[in-house]
This record gives structure tokens, sequence and C-alpha cells, in this order.
């Protein structure tokens, strides 16, 4: 098993991992008064997020939003989360919008999110009402899945390939899958928590039977060669140099990179499970009043019809290939699948949330630097 170097590529990749770095503190964002286009002067609300989106989302949002100022602080979940601990007890984050569940479960425990956010008069679907959790914390926005299988058809038929996660581990894929890293990469935390529950067969109670089967299986995969890279573009990048010729990883990665034309041979299969992974936004419990109340807003404007739209139109070749969590809202490209052919299955965040610093470390311990 090795680790690759190779830097961030063109494919904007989401990175979860909660490692604490006090010296990312200096560069938070802080919520000041602004000056609106009517000169009156208002609170300013901070996004953090690692959505592609989300520019477009904000200036969409401020052009019919005057009164206040909404600014964005883009970066890939790891560091965004690694300001929000280094800022502790005076955070600047109005807003946090990130893919996957667990970091939000683990700020929810904190009691770092605004109880019962959840816009109330959206209608969601299915996939967005299996993932609203029972405080209403935190918002379903948008959902892929991870653990899609991501191949280049010009070096492996769909034929050769496994229909099942355990077959990978076989001798016929040896040193051919790739995965991310999951201390950098922000979909790959789910994806392990989620075949560790799978394999392991965990329905409540103790994890323990399913980290010590989801150990073995990962320790199986790095054996048969498994190479780990940082992020999805990295991962991808080793598909096209026929480093590799499939990896495990998010969904709209696989499809954006196919539609933009970098990688037309690349393809995706779903085997006996992936993981679902919910665009999650939550306002922050800290901030004053007004800011709050600002922060409820602009989440209403995600979940309206409005800023579904410029959710899907604003990287269309990216984080915008996601299925919607809303009634009557369709994916934006016909290269998405229905969801029942991802086999997705759906972890409970605020079980594996509060194990990431511990599964993220084993991983990179015994994985990724093994």
């Amino acid at each position: 098993m090795t680790l690759s170097n190779i830097a961030r590529g063109a494919v904007r990749s989401r990175v979860g991992a909660v490692v604490l770095a006090a010296s990312v503190a200096s560069l938070s964002l802080i919520a000041v008064p602004a000056v609106s286009a009517n000169g009156a002067q208002g609170p300013t609300l901070v996004v953090y997020s690692a959505q592609g989106y989300d520019s477009a989302v904000v200036k969409a949002y401020n052009a019919t939003h005057p009164g206040f100022t909404v600014t964005l602080n883009d970066n890939s979940t790891g560091p965004l989360l690694q300001q929000i601990q280094a800022e502790g007890n005076h955070p600047k984050w109005g807003v946090l919008w990130v893919d996957g569940a667990t970091a939000f479960a683990a700020l929810d425990l904190k009691g770092m999110l605004v109880k019962n956010s959840v816009p109330k008069n959206v209608k969601f679907n299915a996939l967005g009402a299996a993932n609203i959790p029972a405080d209403r914390s935190f918002t379903p926005a948008s959902l892929t899945v991870t653990g899609a299988l991501c191949y280049d058809s010009s070096q492996i038929s769909a034929s050769q390939l496994p229909s099942t996660w355990a077959q990978l581990a076989e001798p016929a894929y040896q040193g051919l899958l790739g995965m991310n890293d999951p201390a950098q990469s922000g979909p790959t935390f789910p994806m392990i928590a989620g075949a560790m529950s799978f394999l392991g067969h965990y329905k409540k109670g103790s994890t323990a039977h399913a980290l010590s089967v989801g150990k073995s299986f990962f320790t199986s995969l790095s054996k048969n060669g498994l190479v780990v890279n940082a992020t999805n573009g990295p991962t991808i990048g080793a598909i096209q140099s026929q480093q590799i010729k499939m990896a495990m990883i998010q969904s709209s990665a696989c499809y954006g990179s196919k539609l933009n034309g970098s990688f037309p041979t690349l393809a995706v299969k779903y085997l006996n499970f992936s993981v679902a992974l919910p665009g999650v936004i939550g306002i922050d419990a800290k901030m004053p009043p007004a800011v709050r109340a600002e922060a409820a807003k602009f989440v209403a404007y995600v979940m309206s019809p409005r800023g579904q739209h410029v959710m899907q139109t604003g990287d269309p070749q990216g984080d915008s290939l996601f299925w919607p969590t809303i009634v009557g809202e369709k994916p934006a490209n016909k290269i998405i699948p229905p969801l029942a052919s991802a086999h997705a299955i759906t972890i409970n965040p605020y079980v594996w949330g509060p194990l990431e610093s511990q599964i993220n470390t084993w991983f990179d311990s015994s994985i990724a630097n093994g």
C-alpha cells in the first residue's frame, strides 16, 4: 500500500478530518457590521463552506437580500473544522455547509448548533427526511454517495469488476484499487464507517465488533496493494495515469470528471452498498441572535426552489451532481442514475461521528502509512 503525495487535482475534493490545529486560528473570518447597498449597517453572516456552488449561492442571496451581507469562507472540510475548533468559544462562523453529517453530530453533541433550525415549510422527500436528526439541528440540503466504484473503462471492462466490497480484497484486484485518506478527504470517513457498519452487521449498542471487522477488511485491502491518495483529484489522477484502475470515492467526483471532458473513459459501478452522504447545513448556536436569525433566512433560501436551482447550476461538472432532498426536485443531469441503483445505506452520525478521530488515526497509522 502506498500513500501518494500528488497535489490536489482539478476535481475539487472535500476534506473531512477533524484534526485540531490551533495555528489555523489566524485564518478566521470575523462577523462584523457591514454597509449594505442602501447604506444601512447590518451584521455580516460568515458562511464556512466546502461546496462547489457556494459562491454562486452567496452571490444570488446577497443580490436578493440587501438588508445584510453574507460573506464566504470557502475551503475544504478539514481546514474549516480545524478553524472552528481553533476559534473555540469565540466563533466567527455563522453557518457551516459541508458534505457528511458526522461532523455536525459532533458539533451538536457539544451544544454548538442551533436546534430546530430545519426550515418548517420545506417538504422533504424520503432521502431528505431520513437524514434529519431528531433535534432538527442541521438540514440535509443535497445528497451524493461515497463508496462509488470509479473505474477507467479503457483499462478494465465492467464484466471484470467485482460486484461486492468483499471481492475487492481478492487477488484478481491486487494493486488495482485506490481510495482517499479520511484524515483529508471529507467523504472518506463516512465511507469507512459505512463499510464497518455494513460488514460488521451493526444495528445498535457497542460498535466493537463492527470496528474489528472493518479494520480487518481495510487491512486486507492494504495487503492487496491498496493505493491511498489524499483526495478525489489525486485519486482520479492515479486512475488516469494508470497507477491504478479503479477507486472507491464520491459519486459526484466521478461524474464530474467524465462530464468536463478531462477523463471521458471514466465510469461508475455501484457494488452491494454505498454510503449516503448528505450535503449538510447548520447554524452556529454561539452567534448573537441577529446573526442567528439571518442564518436561518440563508438556510431557508438554500432550501427554496430558487436556492436549489442555484445549487444545481453553480457547479454543473462537480458538486451540482447531487440527488435533491426536496419533493419535486430532480437531479440536474441525466448522468445521475436513480438512487436505488447505488444501494445506499445511511449511518447514524451520532454513533459514528464521535469515533471519527479514533478511526482516522488508526487508518493513517495502519493503512495509509502502514
